[in-house]
């Protein structure tokens, strides 16, 4: 039932290979490269593409990959085993010649591969036939119930007294177990001062006074006369403006006028030219985030270790006083000496490093899969006498960040954007996102970044939804038309605003603001679009619309920094809606990143690597600020920085 088996190096040499059909498997297996291996995604052992299955497992002693592919609507049981065993088969057949680094040509491994398969198929089928055994009293939820839970305590008891169930309780308990509590208490039993002398709390006069007075306060209340009704409060008063001391008041304006270029009365405001002196300039590519940290002292005093190898071949490290204490990692110093790493040796190490990245706002499913993805890669891995294996777990996640920040294909707007107006068409950037993320003034940034380029820019209003977002734009057009004057570019504005009011059809909009700038010869459209939460439906059905029906050159969700598990299910949603709602063979899915609301984290950066991880797309701009300008590209080696310090 397997299509595919082969193994190759990591270097793309490939070894052995098996196929049963005369399907083209190279796309399959080079997504797998690209998608998985590449961009250190090897915690699962498992890749879907197009209509096959494909599972791997890597051999890091050797430098091998071991593939299996099927057709995925087969459940096969047995593939895990098959690895497993094939694996352990082709090390021990030719392990002298991989030690050696020998290139394998002909050689035999076909008898084996069929021997090997045999016996995981029919072990399969063994597996299927034994009955699901039903789980013991120690794998259930119950069982993690500890006795401490079941008691019950006096502060219990305390909280039913405060909502009246404990009142009705006791009067049952001491008018003989009568249910009504309203009812006057019967005659004590002749039974009572027994009891009462046996428990040795109360006597029977103690009691039956505390009989009536229960009965009194739960029986029918008197009607009280108009008389003792109270009074009714007097109506509150508004509040009142506070008073500050030394405030002042208007008289006091004309001596704290101290304007020097203020205009002469009866002056025409056309005269006021806008000082851009003090207006930064964006002219070229962005620049690249600097991340501040303390990156003197994130070296983990690996350098301040002294490793001493006794000649048992094992080594000891020394670290001095000082140096104790300093770094996240310094309670796991043992080294290795000449031996393979395993999941146990590597456990400690990789449950600090989970920690630390969920502390810096790694979403906690991606952490484990980061760390289980380095665990796979380092499994097996021969390490040196003087190698420790906190250095080399951290080294290897630090690369795997690295990695996973480096965009796997570039995004040159500007580049784009020219070759665009050679074709006589708008380039056209559609943005989108959850409330209240900043996708209008993010989208303010980037018109100031094209316009500073000698890009003409048209913004078209699609969010219909919430109230002032169209004057919000509107205001950002004056403003950036005043930094930019018509006067310099031939009388033509730098940016207008497509607006079609409330209400709209946000597609329909769109599609108009790109017709319009198609004819006005305007070379970027941004598509400002309102912000949905990614569980409400008819909103992303409306988004899945208008990126089907206008086919923009880029999709951008704008997230914000500061989440850290609501990205994973931002992005995920978003994506997934955008697959649903399309009804498209090849949906437009989202393209690129802005991530707003950068300056306010510090060092806890975890959202970049959460959502680049997720969607495996870019982060294209990173919002730095509220001006114009503060407006960066992401700088994976300083993000992944911060974030390991």
């Amino acid at each position: 039932m397997l299509d595919l088996f082969t193994i190759f190096s990591k270097g793309g040499i490939v070894l052995w290979c098996f196929q049963s059909t005369s399907q083209i498997f190279t796309p399959s297996v080079n997504a797998l490269i690209r998608s998985v291996i590449l961009q250190e995604r090897t915690g699962n052992n498992s890749f879907d593409h197009n209509a096959l299955t494909l599972k791997y497992k890597l051999d890091n002693e050797f430098e091998l990959v071991f593939v299996v592919a099927y057709q995925k609507i087969l459940q096969l049981s047995y593939v895990d085993k098959f690895l497993n065993d094939i694996h352990l088969e082709f090390r021990d057949k030719y392990k002298t010649e991989l030690q050696h680094g020998s290139h394998f040509q002909g050689f035999d491994f076909a008898e084996n591969y069929n021997l090997v398969l045999s016996s995981a198929e029919v072990w399969g089928k063994q597996q299927s036939k034994i009955p699901k055994q039903m789980r013991t009293f120690e794998e259930s939820s119950k069982s993690k119930k500890t006795v401490a839970s079941m008691i019950e305590r006096k502060s219990d008891e305390k909280e039913n007294k405060k909502t009246g169930k404990s009142k009705k309780k006791a009067v049952g308990f001491v008018s003989g177990g009568g249910t009504n509590s309203t009812k006057q208490p019967e005659a004590p039993r002749p039974e009572a001062p027994r009891l009462a002398a046996v428990n040795g709390e109360l006597g029977e006069d103690v009691l039956m006074q505390n009989r009536m007075r229960l009965a009194q306060r739960l029986g029918p209340k008197s009607p009280k006369s108009k008389a003792d009704k109270k009074s009714p409060k007097p109506a509150k008063e508004g509040k009142k403006p506070r008073v500050w001391d030394l405030g002042g008041n208007k008289s006091d304006v004309a001596d704290l006028e101290r304007t020097r270029d203020k205009p002469a009365d009866g002056a025409p405001l056309e005269e006021l030219q806008p000082d851009t002196t003090m207006v930064g300039r964006m002219v070229g590519g962005i620049k690249d985030l600097e991340v501040d940290s303390d990156s003197e002292q994130d070296s983990d005093s690996d350098e301040a270790e002294v490793a001493v190898v006794n000649q048992r071949g094992t080594a000891n490290t020394t670290t001095p006083a000082a140096t104790k204490g300093r770094s996240v990692f310094s309670m796991f110093r043992g080294l290795v000496g000449s031996k393979n790493l395993s999941r146990d040796d590597m456990a400690p190490v990789l449950d600090k490093l989970r920690d630390h990245l969920i502390a810096k706002n790694v979403a906690s499913d991606i952490a484990h899969k980061l760390c289980d993805s380095v665990a796979a890669k380092l499994e097996g891995k021969v390490l040196g006498t003087f190698d420790s294996v906190a250095s080399t777990v951290k080294g290897t996640l630090t690369d795997a960040l690295v990695q996973i920040l480096s965009p796997r294909r570039r995004v040159d707007i500007l580049r784009d954007a020219l070759e665009a107006r050679k074709q006589g068409r708008p380039y056209v950037m559609s943005f989108c996102g959850v409330n209240g993320v900043g996708k209008s003034t993010n989208l303010a940034k980037i018109c100031f970044w094209l316009i500073e380029n000698n890009l003409r820019v048209l913004i078209a209003a699609c969010d219909t939804f919430r109230a002032g977002a169209v004057e919000q734009l509107r205001t950002h057009t004056r403003h950036l038309n005043a930094l930019h004057p018509a006067g310099r570019h031939g009388g033509q504005q730098m940016v207008q605003l497509y607006e079609k009011g409330y209400g709209k059809d946000a597609a329909g909009i769109a599609m108009e603001a790109i017709n319009f700038a198609r004819d006005q010869h305007v070379n970027v459209v941004l598509v400002d679009t309102a912000g949905r939460m990614q569980d409400n439906e008819p909103l992303m059905r409306a988004l899945a619309k208008l990126i089907k029906v206008n086919q923009p050159d880029l999709v951008l969700f704008v997230g914000e920094a500061l989440v850290g598990n609501e990205a994973v299910d931002q992005l995920v949603k978003f994506n997934q809606a955008l697959a649903d709602y399309s009804s498209s063979a090849t949906p437009h899915l989202i393209d690129g990143i802005v991530l707003t609301k950068f300056d306010t984290i510090d060092d806890k950066v975890g959202a970049a690597i959460s959502m680049t991880y997720i969607t495996g797309q870019p982060i294209v701009f990173v919002g730095t600020g509220q001006t114009y300008t503060d407006l960066k590209s992401l700088n994976a080696k300083a993000v992944v920085h911060a974030l390991m310090k």
